[in-house]
């Protein structure tokens, strides 16, 4: 017999959110992708290209994790449009163990946003200058919204800038977040002028075009780029990536498949000079060098990270007696 707890995504906000803890538990995990440790997969992706939609799989056994989390992440992007969130699924934890399943947690994407935005917060906590406290958000979504807020946990912000596609949602973002974070947010038209104008940019979209090029870099700035984590996505030009003073990702094997290291190899880039940020935060690799150079971390995400949150998740959930507890009885 065994337990399993099925946590809705009410019980899982009420466990985790844009914390330290949270955040320092995500930082973690990338020396442990970098060194090899444990078990990590290639990720898995259905695509459902009549509907602009794809379904993502993602695991990972971490040592020294009591849990396994599998991750089944649904992106349809065309949802906004029906009322709908773009982001969804759910993710099953499994014992590291004796592998019978110890939780079900339908998030509808919840942890995913939450892991994501910590991850941002971590790259520029190692790659973005000190001073660093004007941000560039390309992206008016729910993951924009997020990145912004994760910032404040590790640079003192005082404005930020937002550009989108969609002149009413870049202004509805800055509307909303300015009272939020408790700083001016300004919508802007003109894309180079947000990347000019920004010590930190993060680039939140599902383009399949870059975005910023080589001409927007200017001394000091850092760029993360959450968006490309598939074959046809790319928010970056090869051109920049050659550009930049240190080019950092979360896995280089999955930013050589799906992010933004494809284009630039194809281009010339050495794949040599890719870092990962693991390495980084193990002090095996170094970061930014000096307040002058440019930084771009790309970030594909990866199972570890769901393994980490969905881990400190299961574990508050048991311990303040959230979600629903069930027993399974073996045949």
């Amino acid at each position: 017999m065994s337990t399993v707890r099925v946590l809705t995504e009410a019980d899982l906000r009420d466990a985790v959110e844009l914390g330290m803890e949270e955040l320092e538990a995500i930082e973690a995990v990338y020396p442990l992708v970098t060194a090899g440790a444990g078990s990590m997969p290639p990720i898995m992706r259905i695509d459902v290209p009549e509907n602009n939609g794809e379904i993502d799989i993602k695991s990972a056994f971490l040592p020294g994790y009591s849990g396994i989390a599998v991750k089944v992440s649904a992106g349809f992007f065309d949802n906004p449009a029906r009322g709908l969130p773009s982001l969804g699924g759910l993710m099953m934890v499994f014992d590291s163990e004796t592998g019978l399943p110890r939780s079900a947690l339908f998030d509808n994407g919840y942890l995913t946003d939450l892991r994501t935005a910590l991850a941002g917060a971590v790259a520029a906590r190692h790659l973005a200058r000190r001073d660093s406290d004007v941000v560039g958000i390309v992206g008016a979504g729910v993951q924009a919204r997020l990145q912004l807020q994760a910032l404040t946990l590790v640079r003192e912000i005082s404005e930020a800038r937002v550009w989108a596609r969609r002149g009413d949602s870049a202004m509805a973002f800055a509307d909303e977040m300015s009272d939020l974070v408790g700083f001016g947010v300004q919508a802007t038209e003109s894309l180079p002028t947000l990347v000019e104008s920004s010590d930190i940019v993060v680039t939140t979209t599902p383009a399949t075009e870059p975005l910023l090029d080589a001409a927007m870099l200017h001394s000091g700035l850092h760029i993360t780029a959450i968006g490309s984590d598939a074959e046809h996505k790319r928010e970056l030009s090869a051109d920049l990536v050659m550009a930049v003073d240190r080019f950092v990702c979360d896995s280089v094997t999955q930013s050589r498949r799906l992010g933004e290291l494809r284009s630039a190899l194809e281009a010339g880039f050495d794949e040599s000079d890719a870092v990962e940020l693991g390495a980084v935060i193990a002090g095996d690799a170094p970061g930014r060098r000096n307040d002058d150079h440019v930084t771009v971390c790309d970030l594909t995400g990866t199972g570890a990270q769901d393994t980490a949150i969905a881990s400190l998740a299961v574990e508050r959930a048991a311990a303040r007696g959230l979600g629903t507890a069930f027993e399974t009885r073996p045949m």
